[in-house]
């Protein structure tokens, strides 16, 4: 149950089983982790469940946009959701955590690059595609996405994803 489940940062490596299982699947282990977790401005968000098991993530780190220049932006990275939990608004949750702690820290667009499958989910929460889509080495198909955090509402950080009213995490 989402009730169940408790978001909060935590520590990068927290989260590598789930990143290498969803997000690296048939590469080595060492894949899920990115050169950023070691960056102190770098933020890890995790959903727990009440066994302890990471069941999503999210990653956040300051890193200019090519196409809103001079505006403070930050990247989503690691962002995962496991399987048996799609679908039932955890991503939305650790989406809106990463998306407020980046807010506090004063950036005003996040931008990712989104596996085209998440496309949609990512629209949802007030991401917009810019280009084409592309293809990433080892990983498959993406689209460049990105939010402006100024037209995300401040109290949850962006339009829920699961219907819901927008509120705090």
């Amino acid at each position: 149950m989402i009730e169940d489940i408790t978001v909060a940062r935590v520590a990068p490596a927290t989260t590598y089983p789930l990143r290498q299982r969803v997000l690296r699947a048939g590469q080595p282990p060492g894949a899920a982790r990115m050169a950023i977790d070691d960056d102190p401005d770098t933020a890890t968000f995790a959903a727990v469940d009440a066994a302890g098991t990471v069941v999503g993530s999210a990653v956040v780190s300051p890193e200019p946009c090519g196409w809103q220049p001079g505006r403070p932006a930050w990247r989503l990275r690691g962002m995962a959701t496991s399987s048996e939990h799609r679908g039932s608004g955890i991503g939305g949750r650790v989406l809106r955590a990463a998306l407020d702690h980046a807010r506090a820290q004063g950036a005003e667009v996040v931008w990712c690059n989104a596996r085209t499958p998440a496309r949609r989910f990512y629209e949802r929460a007030g991401f917009v595609a810019v280009g084409e889509e592309f293809e990433e080495p080892l990983i498959g198909p993406h689209v460049r996405m990105w939010c402006d955090l100024a037209a995300a509402p401040a109290n949850g950080g962006a339009p829920r994803v699961d219907g819901a009213p927008t509120g705090p995490a």
